[in-house]
C-alpha cells in the first residue's frame, strides 16, 4: 500500500506540474490533487493542495490567480488558478 501523499509531495508536485508549461501558464489545483490521487481519489486531496500552495505563495514561488489576477488565496473564492511566480528583471 502507497503512503498518503503529504505537504511535501504536494509542493513539488505543483511545481513539476508548472515547470512542463510555458511560462506565465496556470493549473487548476485539481491538476495537482489528480496527479497525487487519481481521477477516483483527488477529492479529499484538495484541501492538501490548497496548503502546498500556500506554503509556495509564502515562500516567493508562486502565484495564485482569478480570472489572470493575482488574488490573495485566503480570501479567494471560487475557482483558482496556479503559476509560477514571475521574475523581476533586475535592476540597474
Amino acid at each position: 500500500m502507497q503512503d498518503a501523499p503529504d505537504l511535501h509531495d504536494a509542493e513539488r508536485t505543483i511545481l513539476d506540474l508548472l515547470a512542463r508549461r510555458d511560462p506565465g501558464k496556470t493549473i487548476c489545483p485539481s491538476d495537482a490533487a489528480r496527479a497525487l490521487g487519481g481521477d477516483e481519489g483527488f477529492r479529499p486531496l484538495m484541501p492538501l493542495v490548497r496548503e502546498a500552495a500556500g506554503a509556495l505563495v509564502s515562500a516567493g514561488r508562486l502565484e495564485v490567480t482569478q480570472r489572470g489576477e493575482p488574488v490573495d488565496l485566503a480570501t479567494a473564492r471560487g475557482a483558482i488558478r496556479l503559476r509560477l511566480r514571475r521574475r523581476s528583471p533586475p535592476e540597474g
